[in-house]
This record gives C-alpha cells, sequence and structure tokens, in this order.
C-alpha cells in the first residue's frame, strides 16, 4: 500500500467537508506555510495538522506508513541545510515540508478523487466564457493526484524487491527499475487515455 494518497475511508467532520473547501484550505495552507518564516510558528502548523490527522481520525498505520517515507527525507534536507545555511534555515525548511507534506496527505486520505475533480469542474464553470476546459482542468488535477500514489507504490514495491535480493545499497538496483515501471505506467496511462478520445480535438 502506497503512504501517499490513497482515500481512508471514515465518517469524521474532514471527511465530510466538501472537497472544493478542503482544496481552497490546502492552497491557502499552503501560501501561509511559504510566508511564515519563523520555527515557532511553523511548529504551530505543524502541530495544527498533527491534531487535524486526530479529528479525522486517520488510523496509526496510515501515520506510521507517511512517517517512514518523511523521516528520512526531512533528515537528509535539515543535515544538508544545517550545514550550508546552519540551524534556523534547516528548520524553517523542514518545519514547511513537514507540515506541507503532511496537510497534502491528510487532503488525499479523507477526500475521493472523484469529488476533487467533480468540484475543481463545478468551481470552474464559470471561466468557460474565457477559453477554460473546467472537464480537462479536473482531469488534469485527479491525475496528478493519482500519479502521487502510483508512483509511491511504484517506488515501495521496487524498494522491497531490492531488500529482497539484498541489495539495499545499489542505487541502479532501484533507480533502472523504478524507471521502468513508472515509463511503463505512464504508457499504459496514456494508452487508457486515448482510448477514451482525450486529446482527439
Amino acid at each position: 500500500m502506497s503512504p501517499l494518497g490513497l482515500y481512508e475511508p471514515g465518517s469524521s467532520p474532514l471527511h465530510r467537508l466538501g472537497a472544493g473547501w478542503k482544496f481552497l484550505a490546502l492552497l491557502g495552507f499552503a501560501v501561509l506555510v511559504l510566508v511564515l518564516g519563523s520555527p515557532l510558528a511553523l511548529a504551530g502548523c505543524a502541530g495544527g495538522v498533527a491534531a487535524a490527522y486526530l479529528v479525522a481520525r486517520i488510523p496509526a498505520r496510515r501515520c506510521w506508513q507517511l512517517s517512514r517515507l518523511l523521516v528520512p527525507l526531512l533528515v537528509l534536507v535539515f543535515l544538508a541545510q544545517w550545514w550550508l545555511l546552519g540551524w534556523d534555515s534547516a528548520a524553517v525548511v523542514c518545519l514547511r515540508l513537514l507540515a506541507a507534506l503532511g496537510a497534502a496527505n491528510l487532503f488525499t486520505l479523507t477526500t475521493r478523487v472523484d469529488d476533487l475533480v467533480t468540484a475543481v469542474e463545478r468551481g470552474l464553470r464559470p471561466l468557460r466564457r474565457f477559453g477554460v476546459r473546467p472537464d480537462r482542468v479536473g482531469l488534469l488535477v485527479g491525475l496528478t493526484v493519482q500519479a502521487v500514489a502510483a508512483l509511491s507504490t511504484i517506488a515501495t514495491q521496487v524498494r522491497e524487491a531490492q531488500r529482497a535480493r539484498d541489495a539495499e545499497r545499489s542505487l541502479s538496483a532501484f533507480a533502472v527499475p523504478f524507471l521502468v515501471r513508472t515509463l511503463r505506467h505512464a504508457d499504459e496511462l496514456g494508452e487508457a487515455l486515448a482510448a477514451r478520445g482525450v486529446g482527439d480535438d
């Protein structure tokens, strides 16, 4: 199972909130995280995201899956930033990543892709007069969300196969299968879209 994306069924207030409102809240939160430059304020944002996970009643196993992915990344980023720019900059960058990625993951855990696509299409209908194609934008958003989960799943499966072959330290043992499977997935997706007539006009 992929640690990112993949809707987690539930009846919490966050699950029941409209996909459009959640999407707007996520965009606003991302802007806030980018604007804030205080480690204390960003830590508060990260704490707010953690509290939202409790409100959404996300199972501990899903939180653990996300932690396994984020913690190594944050450690590497922190060490690099600390060495180059100092402790304060490293803390700011890592807290921004933690808050933003945690919020984005929570959004996909509590929002069905179909609901998100419908909300985007409905919100963009007034822009049709300016040449905007709500159906295409909705499709793009849906494919983007699904791509994150798909790539994460591929990476997890390749890593497990690499571990089974006792080749965990080999970069090529991970990169080559991951690249091949990613290209194969993209090719299959392109064929599926073409079969549905997407892009014919």
